[in-house]
């Protein structure tokens, strides 16, 4: 644990007032909540990649913020380090009662019922909050995608939900036909909402089939750029300029690519 302490120190000095970094030492847990976002991504893209080296890296930046955090809370009287990680510790305890309780641990359990128990504790630890919507709690910070998925998900477990696919598919098709009839109207702010329903509509799908839209998407990008790179490449091993293509050039080049890399 000499790493968490040097960590810890580390942070101090930077903060400290008197001789520490003026950048650091301007900083608000305001101020640095996107570096946090980002550090995060990047230890997701890390895992994508299966660096391990990068991993470690990206994850001792992304524990940076949690200790950048904590020592700003410390300063202000609120709490620190040990009281996240305590809290945490005491959380997880809570939520695994058949590992950590005496009447329980002894009982072989499958992975849907520990699913399933999560979930009634996490509703549980709900009730204690202020907000008693369904939907409280959702961070309104996640990416888009992933709260669409959330709320859909809140929603559902209080009966708010097609009873089928069907359903959701004619959602769609609704939504898409609004959208068009906005898109011909050529009002932008009608356009922009009946475009995020249509999306939030197909979220809902992917919820309703097992889908995590953002992974979805994450591959469907990873899939374009590998495409899009390989056809590039082409282009230029026949000594054109991508941009002096047509589109019928263009639609060649990227059939071929679609069936060299997949």
């Amino acid at each position: 644990m000499k790493g968490i302490y040097n960590l810890l120190e580390v942070i101090r000095k930077l903060r400290d007032p008197k001789d520490g970094c003026p950048w650091d030492i301007k900083q608000t847990s305001k101020s640095i909540a996107k570096c946090t976002i980002e550090e995060a991504y990047e230890v997701v893209d890390a895992i994508e990649h299966g660096d391990m080296n990068d991993l470690c890296d990206e994850l001792g930046d992304l524990l940076l913020q949690v200790v950048f955090h904590s020592s700003i809370a410390e300063e202000a009287g609120d709490f620190n380090f040990n009281d996240v990680a305590q809290k945490n510790a005491e959380k997880m305890i809570r939520r695994h009662p058949h590992i950590f309780s005496e009447n329980l641990k002894n009982l072989k359990i499958d992975i849907d019922t520990v699913k399933s128990n999560w979930e009634s504790i996490k509703e549980i630890e709900r009730e204690k909050n202020t907000d008693k919507s369904a939907l409280a709690a959702v961070a309104k910070a996640l990416p888009s995608l992933k709260r669409a998925e959330k709320l859909g998900k809140r929603a559902s477990k209080v009966g708010f939900d097609w009873p089928n696919q069907e359903g959701v598919r004619n959602k769609i098709q609704e939504e898409l036909s609004e959208l068009e009839e906005a898109i011909g109207k050529r009002n932008h702010k009608q356009m922009e909402e009946e475009f995020g329903d249509l999306v939030f509509s197909v979220v809902n799908l992917a919820r309703h089939n097992g889908i995590d839209p953002e992974r979805a998407l994450t591959v469907s990008n990873k899939k374009f750029e590998k495409r899009f790179r390989h056809m590039e490449n082409a282009i230029n091993r026949n000594g054109k300029n991508i941009n002096e293509c047509d589109l019928t050039d263009l639609e060649k080049y990227w059939r071929d690519s679609k069936e060299l890399v997949g």
